[in-house]
């Protein structure tokens, strides 16, 4: 059994020996490279037109680097494993320079942003966002270049509820089934017999529930299990710490709010306002991440994650002053995997089959072996 403390944020399958064991052998992708682009074109299109009208967003620009001080890059996490590529920009001989961060996600950002267009409630904006992490193992479905349909929206403050959360995650989820069917009728052979279609309906449980079914179990083998029941699930409260003194994993402090006590549709008391959507990847036969994200932090919750975290240090920063002076709007918001939704719609096996990145020669000698065509 694996460590549950080493399985809290670290990313991927950690070693090419394993890698290469739970890659399929037996893999024919159903689309040609030329085919799998067309295919991955009208799947983009499609998400992108159909959420901003199912969730009332506007497609914005959205930056690539940002400034250090300004505190809005994504760290990920809250144990430091993951930190951005910075550099030094000398700029006028270096008599105005600036030091800036290739963002990790658009997270903190979007969120600024709702003020800087102009959103009321019930409007919000939708990014096609390109990041770097350069943290990550370089397996299957991590890569060091990342693209994610990074949204945010302005709510009310009787809008924080699960509810609300709920409602909003079943429109994204209407989305992505809605593009499933639009390719499959362009390219009638992604309806494939030896790889079942994304399930209708997603089956919504809190990661406090998810623990006491799988009780001895860390996070990654606890959604492995709970997908080989139902296949498509949103797992609400990432980032409390439950009973067995976990939390279901690591979330950083300042974005998604896993704090607000919550109750269960049973009436039991549960935490946060946030959450992922998860997948049985019937290609890999692993568990596959789509979504992270949530309603975010109020300047309450904000101070009380940061004191939970030991990082109070992060109120001097222009984004989080912005949260406790009341500055930018009350959101939800999330990040869609592009790529990581590619691979479900066009039951690939390899994020390099849909995105064209840096993979090392290792990883495309594995590839190659099994018919997997990594883009380059």
């Amino acid at each position: 059994m694996s460590d549950k403390k080493a399985d809290l944020a670290g990313p991927g399958i950690g070693n090419y020996e394993d890698l290469e064991r739970i890659l399929p052998n037996d893999y024919t992708p159903l689309l040609n490279p030329r085919e799998t682009m067309l295919a991955l074109f009208e799947a983009k299109n499609y998400i992108e037109k159909n959420m901003c009208k199912e969730l009332n967003l506007i497609m914005v620009q959205v930056p690539l680097i940002v400034d250090v001080e300004s505190g809005v890059n994504d760290l990920l996490d809250r144990d430091g494993s993951r930190t951005p590529i910075q550099f030094h920009i000398s700029n006028d001989y270096n008599k105005h320079p600036l030091d800036a961060q290739v963002v990790q996600a658009a997270t903190k950002w979007k969120r600024m942003a709702l003020r800087q267009f102009i959103c009321k409630p019930g409007e919000g904006i939708c990014t096609d966002m390109k990041a770097v992490r350069k943290d990550y193992f370089l397996d299957h479905d991590h890569s060091a270049y990342v693209d994610q349909w990074d949204w945010e929206k302005a709510i009310k403050k009787e809008d924080r509820t699960l509810d609300y959360l709920t409602k909003t995650v079943e429109k994204i989820w209407k989305c992505i089934k809605g593009a499933e069917t639009h390719v499959q009728k362009k390219f009638p052979r992604l309806k494939s017999n030896k790889w079942p279609d994304l399930p209708e309906k997603l089956k919504f449980i809190h990661a406090e529930d998810v623990l006491d079914m799988f009780p001895d179990l860390p996070r990654k083998q606890r959604e492995t299990e709970l997908l080989k029941k139902y296949k498509g699930v949103f797992i609400y409260g990432i980032g409390w710490t439950l009973k067995d003194g976990y939390p279901h994993e690591m979330r950083a402090a300042d974005y998604d709010d896993w704090v607000t006590e919550t109750k269960s549709k049973d009436g039991r008391t549960m935490h946060g306002l946030n959450g992922d959507i998860l997948i049985w990847n019937h290609v890999t036969k692993r568990r596959h991440e789509l979504m992270s994200g949530g309603i975010r932090v109020t300047p309450a919750t904000l101070k009380k994650q940061l004191e939970l975290t030991n990082q109070l240090h992060f109120l001097n920063f222009p984004y989080h002053k912005a949260i406790m002076n009341g500055e930018i709007p009350l959101s939800i918001g999330s990040g869609i995997g592009q790529s990581r939704t590619y691979m479900a719609l066009l039951k690939k096996a390899h994020l390099g089959e849909v995105s064209v990145t840096v993979w090392p020669r290792i990883l495309k000698d594995i590839c190659q072996k099994r018919r997997i065509v990594v883009l380059e």
